[in-house]
């Protein structure tokens, strides 16, 4: 592997020499680790965020980093953290890592196997809420910081992170954060917050997410439920929001609102080339998450994963009304409600997204359904030839010593949109997650050797880094 004019990349033996520092510092990240993940950190329940915040802190100054408890703009603390370089490194280059410190709620609690906050080490495997998404990570990434500064030479390049509380509310306040403290954050590239092995243990990267529409659409037929009965004559909450629903994507899972693709940015030529050398095993998906039904890409004569990545979806994620307990209940709901998550491609707006399904249910005559807008995120794609994200594959293959595999953009979503427009850097995903790590889900959970290698990743990542003019 070359390194792009700044010399070759590490030696067998130094890398080698690299991975048996880390391996000293492995057991106590664990530990660290096990006692962050205790902490419930939960935005949407408003539960164990400065306990987290004094965590992180704590984590970083461990680490040898100083930092910073930004609070000023409202929501959740941002934690600044700045390791600067030894001062005979490369003390011009900045690396700068994004993660956060709340976690999704555990609930259901009756599908864990243990208990979502104590954590539980089992066959090689720690399973605790938040573990994947995306505390590991951001351990790992300070445990390769703290094995560099007792390597060769010291930390080097300089490094800094923004982990943020709000994430997974889709970080309302961030951009606020980003505008004001532009400076504070600057640097030459970003790694972002997550990323995982594949069910053949491949590496998955991506260079930019989706954006998000989510709202929440109701509709009320009464001040109280009635009885079934008088469904002969009374309009019924769940059937006009069944139906609201059903306008807008047809039984051929096409989005048939009007304005809904308009100004859609189309994929480039490397970008599709990208996607198409992307591996997908249809056989393998059905498998790991028991598929019941045909994947929707087939009848609509499109290609998984160019629709993965490059096409907008509309996702009803949630439904409520009227008696869903055991046994019957002849009632007539007097309300329905339906999470709606629409995930959006660059040059698609959420603003519009919105106006343009509120526009639809009105020319359908839907007005009495209601809209509450809960997240509106932009979509973004970093520039794919960037020399950065290269150079992010290639460390990945010889720390991994496995297949690495990037896309332009990830599926899933996140606030990388403001730090693009605001800090005009290049951006990967990549984090120590594995197939099964089941990230929002019940028994979420990390492998331990997954956690060491990407421990590995982030310290060779930086040496190389370093070396860049």
């Amino acid at each position: 592997l070359q390194n792009g004019g700044g010399g070759r990349f590490m030696h067998d033996k130094d890398l080698a020499s690299l991975r048996k520092t880390i391996r000293r510092h492995i057991p106590q990240s664990i530990e660290k680790l096990k006692k962050f993940a205790s902490i419930p950190s939960v935005t949407a329940q408003n539960k164990g965020i400065p306990e987290a915040v004094a965590y992180v802190v704590q984590l970083m100054k461990e680490a040898g980093g100083e930092t910073k408890i930004l609070d000023d703009l409202g929501g959740n603390p941002v934690v600044y953290g700045n390791f600067p370089a030894h001062k005979n490194r490369n003390t011009k280059k900045t690396l700068l890592f994004y993660n956060h410190y709340d976690v999704q709620p555990p609930e259901p609690l009756d599908q864990w196997d243990t208990d979502p906050f104590e954590p539980t080490e089992l066959d090689g495997k720690l399973y605790a809420r938040g573990v994947a998404d995306n505390k590991a990570d951001l351990v790992a990434r300070l445990t390769a910081i703290q094995s560099l500064q007792s390597y060769g030479e010291g930390l080097p390049c300089n490094v800094k992170f923004i982990v943020e509380g709000e994430e997974e509310i889709g970080s309302p306040n961030l951009a606020l954060y980003l505008e004001k403290y532009t400076d504070l954050f600057k640097a030459d590239a970003c790694i972002w917050e997550f990323g995982n092995k594949d069910e053949k243990e491949r590496v998955i990267m991506a260079a930019g997410v989706k954006g998000m529409a989510y709202m929440e659409l109701s509709c009320q037929s009464a001040d109280v439920d009635l009885h079934s009965s008088m469904g002969a004559y009374i309009d019924n909450a769940a059937w006009r929001l069944v139906h609201a629903l059903s306008s807008m994507k047809n039984d051929k899972n096409e989005i048939v609102v009007d304005g809904f693709y308009d100004g859609v940015i189309p994929p480039t030529e490397s970008e599709i080339k990208a996607v198409k050398a992307l591996p997908f095993d249809e056989e393998a998906l059905k498998e790991l998450h028991g598929l019941k039904r045909p994947l929707i890409t087939k009848e609509k004569g499109q290609d998984p994963r160019e629709a993965m990545v490059f096409e907008p979806t509309m996702t009803i994620c949630g439904l409520e009304s009227g008696y869903h307990g055991e046994g019957s209940k002849t009632v007539l709901p007097k309300r329905a409600m339906a999470k709606l998550d629409c995930r959006l491609v660059p040059g698609q707006d959420p603003d519009n997204i919105v106006a343009c399904i509120r526009r639809h249910l009105d020319q359908h005559g839907y007005t009495d359904v209601e809209i509450t807008v809960l997240n509106g995120q932009l979509a973004y794609r970093s520039d794919f030839s960037d020399p950065f994200v290269e150079l992010v594959a290639e460390t990945a293959e010889k720390a991994y010593e496995t297949e690495v595999v990037i896309a332009p953009n990830h599926a899933g979503t996140g606030p990388m949109y403001e730090f693009g427009r605001n800090l005009n850097l290049p951006i990967v995903s990549t984090g120590v997650g594995w197939v099964n790590s089941r990230a929002h889900a019940p028994n979420e959970s990390i492998r331990l050797k997954d956690f060491e290698q990407g421990v590995v990743h982030m310290a060779y990542l930086l040496e190389e880094f370093a070396k860049k003019s």
